[in-house]
């Protein structure tokens, strides 16, 4: 593979560069920092512990998402965080199903009252999920009227928790989800108002950056996640990966926006999903007949692509049998 890297620091939004500022040891406490400033938590973070997702049930080939980062503190609760690239239908339904399993792990044998730790679940999308009128009650001369309003647009965060509908009162506070819509966090550099702010900016702009910016020169630890998210930095190895991964990623966009154009030029609403998925498809099938070719083993591949287990399989199979005529 041979890429050009014209940028300084790696892409936060790549699942290498997500996971390199966030999902490993040496660098944990960029993701204490984080989450200490996202979650309305009685007692901060120290420390936090990295979790293997695969004992959670979750196999590579089940997940078109990044699931990127499972992890418990030390008072032993759970936080997942996954950066999620594109719209999905039911990616509510995704988010909530994640959080049962560290929910059903946490099951005990023998004498257990079902006291359960906390679940946090963190989605940081690159898109904005749809907009929709929410219901408003408002008292009248002892009378409800309802109205109805758009979502404020501007609100990138939205958190959600089980509560009595009726009352109006918190009814559980131990599952929490908290969804960040990055296109609609559009503050400049002299609008950052908090901690949080800080990493948001970073996350959308550090790719397009020359050099940090001067609102963080008091700030050590986003000056620190700055330093390490130098492309030069990285071992050999580590900037294969990247540029490996920022590949599939440009692949992926450029293969959208032609798709919509394509089906937009057609004029039907139908086309729009169709070309979206036809376009999609052959382009995943496209980068992994490459990957194949360069010996990547076959997980790896499908989560790069999206695509199963078994159709990359096939796919080698196939390839195997032409070499073989």
């Amino acid at each position: 593979m041979c890429m050009t890297i014209k940028e300084k620091y790696i892409d936060p939004f790549t699942d290498f560069g997500f996971k390199w500022l966030f999902g490993t040891e040496e660098n944990k406490r960029f993701l204490i920092s984080f989450l200490n400033d996202l979650l309305d938590l009685e007692h901060q973070i120290v420390t936090i512990e990295y979790r293997n997702l695969e004992k959670l049930g979750l196999s590579i080939s089940d997940r078109k998402a990044i699931f990127d980062i499972f992890c418990t503190d030390e008072k032993e609760n759970n936080f997942i965080v996954e950066l999620q690239r594109s719209k999905q239908r039911y990616f509510k339904d995704r988010s909530v199903y994640y959080t049962s399993f560290p929910i059903q792990e946490q099951s005990k044998k023998g004498d257990w009252d079902y006291e359960l730790n906390k679940v946090y679940f963190i989605g940081i999308l690159e898109f904005n999920m749809s907009e929709k009128e929410i219901v408003v009650e408002e008292k009248n001369e002892d009378k409800k009227k309802k109205s109805k309003k758009k979502e404020d647009k501007e609100e990138y965060l939205t958190k959600v928790q089980l509560y009595d509908t009726k009352r109006g009162e918190l009814f559980y506070d131990k599952l929490t989800y908290y969804y960040l819509e990055m296109p609609k966090f559009q503050k400049s550099e002299t609008e950052l108002s908090n901690h949080l702010e800080h990493w948001l900016y970073m996350l959308n702009n550090m790719a397009k950056l020359e050099k940090v910016p001067k609102v963080f020169k008091d700030d050590d630890l986003i000056n620190d996640a700055f330093d390490i998210a130098r492309f030069l930095e990285l071992s050999k190895d580590k900037q294969f990966a990247y540029q490996h991964d920022l590949k599939t990623r440009l692949d992926y966009k450029n293969v959208m926006d032609y798709a919509v154009e394509t089906a937009l030029e057609q004029g039907r609403d139908e086309g729009i999903e169709q070309g979206i998925e036809e376009g999609k498809k052959n382009k995943q099938l496209e980068i992994a007949k490459n990957l194949l070719k360069v010996g990547l083993d076959i997980k790896t591949i499908a989560l790069s692509t999206g695509l199963t287990i078994k159709m990359i399989e096939k796919l080698s199979s196939f390839q195997k049998e032409k070499i073989c005529v």
